[in-house]
C-alpha cells in the first residue's frame, strides 16, 4: 500500500523497493521541492540493527557530496513512526536497465562513465566511506548520460564496525571483491575491483563471473580466471582491456590504489587513441578524432596486441627526450656527489656479493644445497633457489639425477603447504595452474571446516592427474594431503567423539522404526546419507543407514 504522505513529503507514486527499504516519488508539502523517498518498511523498523544500518546510510550519503552522487536532502522519523529520508531524484534509469534495453555500450562511453564514477567513488573514499556494493543497478545515468551512485545501505564508514561482524559477507555476488567474498574487511580497493567489473558488464554486456548459484559466483572470484574483455569485443583498446583487468586482480595490492589514479589512467587511454589514430602529437587540450582505418592500430594486431603506429612511436621517444632534457627530479637527485658514492658502495658490495655466490664450485653448491636441506623445511626454499635449481639449470646432465629427488621433496611439501594442512605457510605464487587453483580450493574448503567438499575436489582432482607427467609431484602431494586428513580423523576419533550428528541421527531412526515410525525413520536417514556421504569420518555410519534405508523400502 502506497501511503499518501512520509514525513513532509506528499507521495505520488512508488518508484522501486529493496533490500532496505522502498523508494518513493513525492514533494515537499510547503516547498514542492521533488524528491525521492527512502522508508525503511515497519517490519525492519522493529529491529535495531536494520534501524541503524539505515541510520548510518543516511550519514554516509551526508558525509560525501559530488555531483555524481546522489544528494540527500532530509531525513527523519513522522508521526507514524516511518524511517525516512529524502533525496534528490534523477531522471533516468538504472545502468542495469540500460544495459538490459542497449546492449553493449561504446568503449569510449565506458571510459566517460567510469571517469565519473571514479569522481564518486573519490569523494566518498575521501569522506572515509566504502560503498561495498557497487554495481549497475546503484548506478542512475541520465538521458545526457551523466551517472550518479545511490544506495549506500551497505556502506562501511572506516571509523564504524559496530555493525559489521568480522566474517560476514556483504555485497552482490556478481561485483563482490575477492576479499569481500571471504569475509574480510573492504577497502577502497574492494571498490576498484567492483567498478572493474562494471566496466567489464558496460563493455560485453555480461558480467566477468556468473553462475547457478551466489555461492558458486563467489568462488569463481575468489579462485576463477575470467576472459578478457577483447574476448567478446576485439575492437576495444588494448589499453582499456588491461585498465580493467587489473582493476580485477584477485590481489588487492596489484589493483589500481585508489579510484583518482584509475581516473588519470582512463583518461590518457582517450589521449592515446586519440594520438596513434592521428599520428601527430597532440596538446592535452587536443581532440579532434580522424576517421580512417587507424582503429586496427588502436586494438593493435593478433601477432603483437601492443602495437602501435611507427609514427606514434616516434613522437613519444621524442617527447621523452625533450622532458629529460628539460632536468627531471629524479636527475637532479642524482647529480650529487654523495649519492653516486653511496651508490658506488652498494654497486661493489652487490658484486662481491655476486662474486662469492658465482665462484662456489658446483660440489661445493651441492653441498650447501644438501646442507640446507638436511636442516629442515624452513630452508628448503633458500636451497633450492640458491643452489639446487641452478645446479640442474647449468648442469643437467650432471645433477639431475642426484638433485631432482630434492627438489620433488621441496615441491610436494609447497604443494601441501598451499592446501593448509601443514604449519608451515609461504607466499602465494602468482600464475598458477588450473590443478593448483583446484588445490587451493579445496584449502579454503578445509579451513572453512567443509572436510566433505575438500575431500571431493581432491579425489576428484587426483583421479584427473593420473598418468599426467606434468603433474607428478601435485599428485603426490594431492595423495598425502588425503593421507594426513585420514589421519587426523583416525586421530581424532581415538582421542574423543568430535561428530557425534550422524552416530545420534543413526541412533534416532532405530528408535523410530522401533515406533513405527516409518516416514519419520526415512527422513533422517536420507538426510544422514545426503550430508555424510563421501564423508571419511562417518562412512560406517552412512553404510549402515543406506543399508537400513533400503530393509524398510523392501518390507514396506
Amino acid at each position: 500500500m502506497i501511503p499518501d504522505q512520509v514525513g513532509p513529503y506528499q507521495i505520488e507514486r512508488k518508484i522501486g523497493s529493496g533490500g532496505m527499504g522502498t523508494v518513493y516519488l513525492g514533494h515537499h508539502v510547503e516547498t514542492g521541492q521533488v524528491a525521492a523517498v527512502k522508508v525503511l518498511p515497519a517490519s525492519l523498523a522493529r529491529e535495531e540493527g536494520f534501524v541503524l544500518r539505515f541510520t548510518r546510510e543516511i550519514e554516509a550519503m551526508q558525509s560525501v557530496s559530488n555531483p555524481h552522487i546522489v544528494e540527500i536532502y532530509d531525513s527523519g522519523v513522522d508521526d507514524n513512526e516511518t524511517y525516512f529520508y529524502a533525496m534528490e531524484y534523477v531522471e533516468g534509469e538504472t545502468l542495469n536497465q540500460y544495459i538490459r534495453d542497449q546492449g553493449r555500450i561504446p568503449w569510449r562511453t565506458v571510459v566517460e562513465l567510469s571517469v565519473q564514477i571514479c569522481q564518486a567513488l573519490k569523494s566518498a573514499h575521501d569522506a572515509g566511506v566504502i560503498h561495498r556494493d557497487l554495481k549497475p543497478s546503484n548506478l542512475l545515468i541520465t538521458p545526457d548520460q551523466n551517472i550518479k551512485l545511490l544506495d549506500f545501505g551497505v556502506a562501511q564508514v572506516f571509523a564504524s564496525s559496530r555493525l559489521t561482524k568480522t566474517g560476514g559477507i556483504i555485497g552482490t555476488a556478481e561485483y563482490m571483491s575477492p576479499e569481500q567474498a571471504q569475509g574480510r574487511r573492504a577497502t577502497k580497493k574492494s571498490d576498484i575491483y567492483s567498478l572493474g567489473a562494471v566496466m567489464y558488464v558496460m563493455l560485453t554486456a555480461r558480467p566477468p563471473f556468473s553462475g547457478q548459484t551466489s555461492m558458486e559466483v563467489i568462488q569463481k572470484h575468489r579462485f576463477g580466471q575470467f576472459d578478457r574483455p577483447r574476448t567478446y569485443v576485439p575492437e576495444i583498446p588494448h589499453w582499456l582491456d588491461d585498465v580493467v583487468c587489473q582493476c580485477l586482480e584477485k590481489d588487492p595490492d596489484k589493483r589500481f590504489p585508489d579510484a583518482y589514479v584509475l581516473s588519470l589512467r582512463l583518461k590518457e587511454i582517450l589521449k592515446k587513441v586519440d594520438l596513434s589514430m592521428s599520428g601527430t602529437v597532440h596538446d592535452d587540450t587536443a581532440g579532434d578524432i580522424l576517421d580512417g582505418t587507424a582503429e586496427t592500430i588502436v586494438a593493435g594486431t593478433e601477432e603483437d596486441p601492443n602495437a602501435v603506429g611507427g609514427t606514434l612511436m616516434r613522437d613519444l621517444i621524442r617527447a621523452e627526450i625533450d622532458r629529460a632534457d628539460s632536468g627531471s627530479v629524479l636527475a637532479r637527485y642524482f647529480d650529487n656527489t654523495w649519492v653516486l658514492v653511496l651508490l658506488l658502495v652498494a654497486v661493489i658490495a652487490g658484486g662481491v656479493y655476486w662474486f662469492q655466490q658465482t665462484s662456489l664450485s658446483p660440489e661445493e653448491k651441492f653441498a650447501r644445497g644438501q646442507e640446507l636441506f638436511d636442516k629442515g623445511k624452513l630452508y628448503w626454499p633458500e636451497a633450492r633457489e640458491k643452489y639446487l635449481a641452478p645446479l640442474v639449470e647449468d648442469d643437467p646432465d650432471r645433477w639431475e639425477e642426484e638433485v631432482s629427488p630434492m627438489l620433488s621433496e621441496i615441491l610436494v611439501e609447497e604443494l601441501k603447504q598451499d592446501f593448509g594442512v601443514t604449519r608451515l605457510s609461504r607466499k602465494r605464487v602468482h600464475g598458477v595452474s588450473d590443478a593448483q587453483r583446484f588445490l587451493r580450493m579445496a584449502g579454503e574448503y578445509y579451513k572453512l571446516g567443509d572436510r566433505v567438499a575438500a575431500e571431493q575436489v581432491l579425489r576428484n582432482l587426483y583421479g584427473l592427474l593420473e598418468g599426467d607427467e606434468n603433474h607428478t609431484e601435485l599428485r603426490r602431494a594431492i595423495g598425502e594431503i588425503l593421507d594426513d586428513l585420514t589421519r587426523q580423523v583416525d586421530e581424532t576419533q581415538q582421542t574423543s567423539d568430535s561428530r557425534p550428528l550422524a552416530t545420534t541421527a543413526l541412533r534416532r531412526a532405530h528408535e523410530k522404526l522401533a515406533k513405527d515410525q516409518v516416514e519419520e525413520a526415512r527422513s533422517i536417514l536420507r538426510s544422514l546419507i545426503e550430508l555424510y556421504d563421501g564423508d571419511s569420518t562417518s562412512q560406517n555410519e552412512v553404510d549402515a543407514a543406506r543399508q537400513l534405508l533400503r530393509n524398510t523400502e523392501s518390507s514396506s
